[in-house]
Order: C-alpha cells, then structure tokens, then sequence
C-alpha cells in the first residue's frame, strides 16, 4: 500500500479533500511556481520555499497543488493526502476534471522561475538546478501507479501541447502546459527519470497475534502506528504513548483490515500475518 502522505515531506493538510475519477489511469502534473518575472538580464532571488508554503496554506489555498518542492534543498511540504484531487489546474464546468481525472492526479509544484537567483547564481531553466530530492519525489509517484513516461513529451520549453484525448486515456507525468482547459505553458523542463534508488524494504517481521495485548510496550508497536497514520488509517486519539499498545491501535488496525477487505471477526483489530505483511512496518 502506497504512502498517502510522502515519506519526508512536511504534512501541511489544507482540508477540503474531495475523490478522484478512478475509472482513468493514474496521472502527475509537473508544475513550477513562476511566482516572479526575470529576465536573463534582470534576474530575482527566488522566492523561500518557507513564503510559498504560508500562501498554499494562506491566500492561495485554492491554488494549492499535492506536493511543494524546492528543488536546491530537496525540501518538500504536501497539502493532500495522494488519493484527493488538489487544485493547481483550472477546472472548466462540463469538460474533463483536469484536476480528479485518474486514479490519482498527483500535482508537483517545483519552486522555480526561469532566470531565478539563488546564492548569487541565475538559473534558466528547472533542470539546471541540483534537482535535489527528485529520486525520492520520483519514487513516491511511481508508487502511486504513475508510469514513468510523458503520454505528450518530456517538457523541454514553454509551447503548450494538448490533446483531451490523451491526457483522459493515457496514463504518466503531463506537464502544465499539456493539460486541457489551462493556459499555463509551464514547467518548461523537468529532470530526467532514473532507476529507483532504494534497496528492498527490510520489514518487521510478524511478532505474533499473542504479542498484541493490552499495555505492551515497544517500538514495534511505534512503528506500527506510524504506518496506520501515513496509509489513512488514523483512528488515535492522541500520538501520546505510541509505543504502547492500547484502543487506538485496536481501531487503527481494525481500519487497515477493513481497507484490506477483511470482514467480521477478520477484521477485529488483532493483527494477523497477512495483514501485518502487508502495512510494510520498518524494521526496528
């Protein structure tokens, strides 16, 4: 099960989550702030990741995309959850959602502008710049079912291509200037994919349904909370005592087993192996 909130990332939760359209196939939108206008002459510092963090959150909440990146600190703040559409398109009455049309339309905001200054050096183009974090955003999306691939062409420059036709039918990354409805012409590039850097995932072995009682105390069981949290399946009252095994882990679990199908008594609260296999808790 894929991370709804991205490992690392700042969770900045705007609220107003609302589904996608889950009939088309899974989608990401590459976008770049272009909160000034410079020139190769007239460069401008770049904007703070910090100041366009506040706005998502603040006055431009209804612009806010899933992801803010900052791609020279490989920093990264999230505003919904991957399973909800989020807002950075234009969404015209009575055409395709642009922005809930897939399984998930996940939509990247990289903190850019061409010709932007940071630490006295001007950057045309998003590329140029160090990418930082850009394998661990990468990894995230495919994760999410996204193909790594551009249905219209990796963006190399500011013309705008569209087509309904592909962007409903074909699933992988659009840039802003490839989606109906918009007008934009941005990310004008975007890094290259790259194999996933991540060994294998080393996981906590199943320690037994007899391990789950009442007051057990471990980072086990720390582990395990942090997971029902990141897959949506938060029912705690509180973080307080996450280590200790008490009614909020029963119910998380419970909702986990539910969102695996399980029924009933199968669906009790008491993790059994199959179940614990799939949540991927970390090995402690």
């Amino acid at each position: 099960m894929a991370d709804l909130w991205m490992p690392g990332a700042v969770r900045a939760d705007v609220g107003d989550h609302a589904p996608c359209d889950t009939q088309y196939p899974a989608k990401a939108i590459a976008h770049i702030t272009w909160d000034k206008n410079a020139t190769a002459v007239k460069p401008v510092d770049l904007v703070s990741f910090a100041n366009l963090k506040a706005y998502f959150t603040g006055g431009g909440v209804g612009m806010a995309p899933h992801i803010l990146w900052d791609p020279f600190h490989g920093t990264f703040a999230q505003f919904y959850p991957a399973d909800s559409r989020s807002k950075s398109v234009v969404d015209l009455a009575g055409g395709t959602r642009t922005n809930r049309a897939g399984k998930v339309v996940l939509q990247i905001e990289a903190v850019f502008f061409p010709y932007c200054r940071v630490d006295g050096k001007v950057y045309a183009q998003l590329d140029d710049t160090p990418c930082k974090g850009w394998q661990q955003l990468q990894d995230w999306v495919t994760s999410w079912g996204v193909p790594q691939t551009w249905p219209m062409g990796r963006p190399t420059d500011f013309s705008p291509h569209r087509s309904e036709h592909v962007w409903e039918t074909e699933g992988g990354w659009y840039g802003h200037s490839q989606v109906p409805e918009n007008t934009h012409v941005d990310p004008g590039s975007w890094p290259a994919f790259t194999a996933a850097s991540k060994p294998p995932a080393v996981y906590e072995p199943f320690p037994g349904t007899s391990f789950f009682r009442a007051g057990r105390q471990s980072p086990i069981v720390a582990a395990m909370h942090k997971r029902l949290v990141a897959v949506g399946c938060n029912h705690y009252a509180s973080s307080a005592h996450a280590d200790v095994w008490g009614p909020g882990d029963e119910r998380s679990y419970a909702a986990w087993q539910r969102k695996l199908n399980y029924t009933g008594s199968a669906a009790d609260g008491i993790p059994g192996n199959a179940s614990w296999d799939k949540l991927h808790v970390p090995n402690v």
